[in-house]
């Protein structure tokens, strides 16, 4: 089964949410509100790529989602329903610009014009910094193919425009998607 403009998809280890963690062999879990983002399922295993796609992701590939993309939602009159990604038993329907990241043995690579940043540590100062990372700055992880052709690779540090940043676990690192046109400065 194929669409003809979406990918089709189904949410890793059929989980629409990472709401648990494991302490001690044993699942606990940190969230049970279907409206936090932040424990939404954002690992999708791809089943079948567009009819009119022609491009390096393949079936078996892994996407990094929008966060709506598997979450449920109560309707007008409080009855749980699926978003508009949602096609059928466990499987969903993904547009180009719902997908950040796809993985391909192993490698992720950056989709369109995202990219991949990981925020830098506070830097040793004279002066205290109550926080636990650099403002706007941070290396690259992840460059689009529009950085790349600009001279940035991954290791490259780079700042970025305030508020640009979008928060992801990606491989258990903290790592911002951010536009490639919000990245301002590179070493």
């Amino acid at each position: 089964m194929r669409s003809l403009h979406q990918f089709v998809v189904r949410p890793r280890d059929n989980k629409r949410y990472n709401n648990t963690k494991e302490i001690a062999g044993i699942d606990f879990i940190v969230s049970t509100s279907e409206e936090d983002h932040i424990h939404a399922n954002r690992y999708a295993d791809v089943v079948s790529t567009p009819i009119l796609y022609k491009g390096p992701i393949e079936k078996g590939d892994t996407l990094v989602v929008h966060h709506n993309v598997f979450k449920f939602y109560n309707d007008m009159k409080g009855r749980r329903k699926s978003g508009k990604s949602y096609f059928m038993n466990d499987l969903f329907l993904v547009d180009q610009d719902q997908f950040f990241l796809y993985g391909k043995e192993g490698e992720w690579k950056a989709h369109d014009r995202f990219c991949f940043v990981e925020p830098l540590p506070v830097e040793d100062s004279y002066i205290y910094k109550p926080i636990s990372n650099e403002p706007l700055m941070g290396t690259m992880v992840y460059p689009s193919e529009y950085l790349m052709s600009k001279g940035i690779t991954r290791g490259t540090r780079v700042s970025y425009k305030p508020d640009s940043e979008y928060e992801f676990d990606i491989d258990g690192k903290t790592m911002y998607r951010i536009y490639d046109h919000q990245i301002t400065l590179a070493e």
